[in-house]
């Protein structure tokens, strides 16, 4: 210790930790009781690289006395957090004169050359802050270009280059201390999730150079891959290095015998199976795979730092659940090794890693994947597209209910306006399909079919784009993408997922293609069946139309009865996909306007569809809009209003239970009315599906029951949930709508200034996204108080989007909710955070440890000492 400054040199039984030294040098403590050859090394903490940035005293020299008489050494950050970033590495630190003259002696005039040039130009740069320009790096400099470099060196700073290796390690731990609190290195690591006082640690080591009269040179090797995970060597091996990134560097050979050219595995073979045999002691004892900076001295190998193989979804998933079949490490780690969004990429296609992305626009990522295909501006091009079996993306400003179908046979949706919660978003999420929302930067003009970028660039129907509904970045033309990756490995760490969760996940679907994805990710049934959906198909939306256009009941009846086979079918067939798992199916829920037309063109061709007066026909449509159409006749104001809407659907439902029993698929229907505000609409509802059950139960000869539910969304029916409950089975909350009437906002227009909102502190995230435990969610624990107060076994759950997010599922859990249900491609999401969250809230002797390993924390029940 110096003045209260200190230091330690790590050792296997140094004192240190990632909190007070950092990832990286505790890393090389590690390395070092593994057995592995690392170079002398001295690690700085955070204490004392603040104390060096304040501009205390330290004695370098006595430091550099640790490494002998001519020391030459390197100084690399240690951050608590590797992926916060930090200044760059300094090699080479002590080049002087006087080392020219024992390096020229020992290694040739070329190489130390090299090297006390690179030091220059890395010195003058990283700490002199000089133009790079000034000093260029040469693989074989000569006398006067050294001489030249320090020349310049002495012209910019009015001083010679400075020769006393003490002086330059203070200059540059100060430099490199001194950059960790700069403004923007702050903000940038604050971006990547540091706190506002994370601190900086040094570490110092002694260079081991990659030159010799035998055998000598660097390299980095790692022994999976890193986009598969799958055993394979990989990195690079640069003989006789002179310095620098050796992954940048030309001529580099091949570490593992190759066909293709000279190996490390061949030059230096006894090398190649000292890090064969480092890997699996790093894999066992480090509890991970991973990435080996390595150099060799005269076939001499010294291991000088490793990092986590850095790896996609893909890979991490697979190499978390190798560990743990080896006994390396536990099911429960390797789970909470995954982060539960990152699952994400797995389910989709990918833009390849491999590609060079140049973004022609950039909206909000809606819809995770990457789909290529040619832009069209309509629902009927979509579908006509793909009757020719050709790609495309779906371009709308925004879209509507009446796109529906276009959606369902486009491969990525992109529009000019909306947010995470828009009619796009949430439908396309549901479908599986990429989509980007939001793309302010972007003019669609869907009469001309063209899309202006901000460049003034035309785009016309048919152009090809790619979309990337991960990033939101819109791609010119087609690009590489990796296919989902729904393996062995994912089965298999969905498996321990479900054995460790305590809460149940359903899928919302509306189709039988919706169904069978909720069943390949084995979703525990149906949470939400929007029936509405359905109508939209070709063929029915004509028989809908005719209904609403009926002027008495009877024709109105008569017009049902032709839809009422269709919604048996769409019943029966997922009633038969799900195998006896419960299906909760929403009535009829929207106004009766948005399955009309509203251009000229439409409501001339509905005229013409149903042999009525044009004038007729443009007044029906005028007369239906509403002001307020979320707020206006929909949902259970419909249904008894129009109950044969109503009576259908309940026919069409237990017309299909009783099928589906007779096919051996027997199911318990769950009925769920939507927009419920009063106890009285529940009563007036149920007794009339009551009716219709014993009319069905009567005619067919046969029993069946069917449990009946409510969906909240609004607050009235949530403060008012002890009378509901009297009334109903189960209450699943559909917090998309509820939240819209809590806050008095409309998801569709909110993305238009949310990003200002959660940037300016008014919300903290957007609460379409995640729920809003504080609002929202405090009318979901009193509506859960009160209606479990009257019955302490009802059914309580989350249907809207929030039902996917792993904060929002935390909420649930906390509060008793039986199960979420989310769009089928975020099922495996909400199991993986489910999991996390069982895991995490276990009670302390049977918690998973926490321990940071390379500056990643994981948690683990049988972490190694962390010393």
């Amino acid at each position: 210790m110096q003045n209260g400054v200190d230091y330690i040199e790590i050792t296997q039984t140094a004192a240190m930790s990632v909190a007070s030294h950092g990832a990286r040098a505790k890393c090389l403590q590690r390395l070092i009781r593994l057995g592995m050859p690392v170079p002398k090394t001295i690690a700085l903490s955070f204490d004392t690289v603040r104390g060096i940035a304040a501009g205390k005293h330290f004695d370098s020299a006595e430091l550099l006395s640790y490494f002998g008489p001519d020391p030459l050494v390197s100084v690399r950050p240690s951050p608590e957090m590797s992926e916060w970033g930090g200044p760059g590495a300094v090699l080479d630190v002590g080049m002087n004169d006087a080392q020219l003259v024992r390096l020229s002696d020992k290694l040739g005039a070329d190489a130390a050359r090299s090297l006390y040039l690179r030091f220059i130009h890395n010195y003058a740069v990283e700490v002199a802050r000089l133009d790079p320009e000034e000093f260029p790096i040469q693989e074989s400099p000569s006398q006067s270009a050294l001489a030249a470099a320090q020349e310049a060196y002495a012209h910019e700073m009015d001083e010679d280059f400075p020769q006393n290796p003490a002086e330059q390690l203070t200059h540059i731990l100060r430099s490199m201390a001194r950059a960790w609190d700069s403004t923007s290195a702050r903000l940038l690591r604050q971006a990547r999730g540091a706190p506002e006082g994370a601190g900086l640690g040094l570490v110092v080591q002694q260079m081991s150079l990659a030159m010799g009269e035998q055998e000598s040179g660097s390299g980095i090797i790692q022994f999976v891959s890193s986009t598969t995970g799958m055993p394979r060597i990989t990195g690079r091996y640069v003989s006789q290095n002179t310095g620098g990134d050796v992954m940048e560097r030309d001529g580099a050979y091949y570490l593992s015998s190759d066909s293709r050219g000279l190996s490390l595995e061949e030059l230096a073979p006894e090398a190649m199976e000292q890090l064969l045999a480092a890997s699996d002691r790093l894999r066992v004892g480090l509890r991970e795979e991973m990435k080996v900076e390595f150099t060799l001295t005269n076939r001499k190998l010294s291991v000088l730092d490793a990092v986590r193989v850095p790896r996609n979804s893909r890979a991490a998933v697979r190499i978390a659940v190798s560990l743990a079949e080896q006994g390396i490490i536990s099911n429960e780690d390797a789970l909470l090794r995954i982060e539960p969004r990152a699952l994400s990429e797995l389910l989709h296609r990918q833009v390849a890693p491999s590609v060079e992305r140049s973004a022609i626009a950039k909206g909000i990522a809606a819809s995770p994947g990457a789909a290529t295909g040619k832009i069209v501006f309509s629902a009927t091009a979509a579908q006509e597209y793909a009757s020719r079996g050709e790609a495309c993306v779906l371009v709308r400003r925004e879209t509507s209910p009446e796109d529906i179908r276009g959606m369902h046979s486009a491969d990525a949706v992109l529009t000019e306006r909306g947010g995470m919660s828009s009619h796009a978003a949430v439908i396309a999420r549901g479908l599986g399909v990429p989509c980007v929302v939001g793309v302010d930067e972007i003019t669609i003009d869907a009469r001309a079919k063209t899309l202006k970028l901000a460049d003034g660039t035309n785009l016309s129907e048919g152009a090809e784009i790619t979309l990337d509904g991960s990033s939101g970045e819109i791609l010119l033309g087609a690009v590489s993408l990796d296919e989902a990756a729904l393996d062995g490995a994912f089965r298999t760490l969905m498996s321990w997922a479900d054995q460790a969760r305590d809460i149940d996940v359903r899928a919302n679907a509306d189709t039988p293609a919706d169904a069978e994805t909720a069943r390949l990710f084995e979703a525990k049934g149906i949470g939400l069946c929007r029936t509405e959906h359905m109508f939209f198909e070709e063929g029915r939306l004509t028989l809908m139309r005719e209904m609403i256009f009926s002027e008495t009941q009877k024709e109105r009846a008569a017009s049902l009865e032709r839809l009422l086979p269709m919604q048996r079918e769409d019943f029966l067939k997922l009633f038969e996909i799900m195998r006896g798992q419960p299906v909760s199916i929403r009535l009829f829920d929207p106004p009766l306007h948005e399955f009309l037309p509203h251009s000229r063109d439409g409501i001339r061709a509905l005229a013409e569809a149903l042999d009525l007066p044009l004038s007729v026909v443009t007044h029906r449509v005028s007369e239906l809009q509403e002001f307020n159409p979320m707020l206006g006749m929909r949902g259970v104001r419909l249904g008894i209003t129009v109950p044969e809407i109503y009576d259908m659907q309940a026919r069409a439902i237990f017309e299909a239970t009783v099928l589906a029993a007779r096919r051996g698929a027997s199911i318990v229907p769950e009925v769920m009315i939507p927009l419920v505000s009063a106890k009285r609409e529940v009563e007036l509802v149920r007794a009339r599906i009551d009716a219709v059950a014993a009319e069905v139960r009567s005619e067919t000869e046969t029993t069946f029951e069917y449990r009946l539910g409510v969906m909240v969304e609004t607050p009235r029916a949530a403060l008012r949930a002890g009378d509901i409950a009297g009334q109903v089975d189960f209450l699943s909350f559909g917090t998309n709508d509820l939240t819209q009437m809590t806050y008095g906002l409309s998801r569709d227009d909110a993305g238009r200034f949310m990003g200002e909102y959660v940037t300016q502190g008014v919300f903290p995230e957007d609460p379409f996204h995640t729920l809003d435990v504080d609002g929202v969610g405090e009318l979901l624990t009193i509506a859960a108080d009160r209606s479990r107060a009257l019955k302490p076994d009802l059914t309580l759950s989350v249907c809207g989007e929030h039902g996917g997010d792993p904060d929002s599922i935390d909420f649930c859990r906390k509060a008793g909710f039986t199960y979420v249900s989310c769009s089928p491609f975020r099922v495996p999401v909400a199991r993986l955070a489910a999991a996390h969250l069982a895991l995490t809230d276990a009670p302390s002797e049977q918690k998973p440890r926490r321990f940071n390993l390379l500056g990643r924390v994981f948690r683990s029940p049988t972490s190694v000492t962390d010393g």
